[in-house]
């Protein structure tokens, strides 16, 4: 029994070894950035967004701000993708970027941890024989292990037309995951909150772009 004991733990060890080199390799080049958008179109009758040009306001606590001024040139690569043109001399739309962003702790399935959580949760599958009258054969491992840092970020894209001071198009986008890097996380979430421009759909939908690791 210990032979065949000995064997299963040579096979289940194989196939997990295999299991991470397929997980690694195949998720070495690219990461899904899956959003939540949220965008609402409020064109009055006779004025199209198609090819619309615009210009950036900012809040008052945006004007000093150099993120601001960065967040503004990932929105306008977006709006470039769909057709709007930057013109601040003839615009006929103002923008207002929005941008936010935030961590915390998670567990295993990307949710935060609340106040309560121990630090010293753990993973164990044991190996073990015996009983008289019984036997059982189990495998795993163990391990200690700090709980990820995720983060959440949202982005958000308000359209005034400046003749009527109406707000024409809205839409925000956000995400939460483990990426570290705001910059290409940032410039995702502005080409998810753009999605399907001028013509979204109604209600809360998912954007799924590929981004390079």
């Amino acid at each position: 029994m210990r032979t065949a004991t000995r064997q299963f733990t040579r096979w289940f060890s194989m196939a997990l070894a295999a299991l991470a080199c397929t997980v690694l390799t195949g998720c070495a080049s690219m990461r899904l950035i899956d959003s939540d958008v949220v965008s609402v179109a409020a064109v009055p009758p006779g004025m199209s967004l198609q090819g619309a040009k615009y210009r950036f306001e900012r809040l008052p606590s945006q004007v000093h701000n150099p993120e601001a001024g960065m967040a503004e040139q990932q929105a306008e690569a977006a709006m470039t993708a769909v057709g709007l043109v930057r013109d601040d001399a003839q615009a006929q739309l103002s923008v207002m970027v929005g941008f936010s962003g935030s961590s915390y702790l998670a567990d295993p399935w990307g949710r935060p941890l609340g106040p309560g959580w121990s630090p010293h949760g753990s993973i164990s599958i044991g190996t073990g024989w015996g009983g008289s009258f019984g036997s059982h054969i189990g495998l795993g491992m163990g391990m200690r292990f700090p709980p990820p840092t995720h983060y959440r970020r949202e982005v958000s894209l308000i359209m005034r037309d400046l003749k009527s001071g109406q707000v024409v198009y809205e839409t925000r986008a956000s995400h939460a995951g483990p990426w570290s890097d705001s910059v290409p996380i940032f410039t995702t979430l502005f080409q998810a909150a753009m999605a399907n421009f001028p013509n979204p759909p109604t209600g809360v939908r998912r954007v799924n772009i590929e981004l390079p690791r």
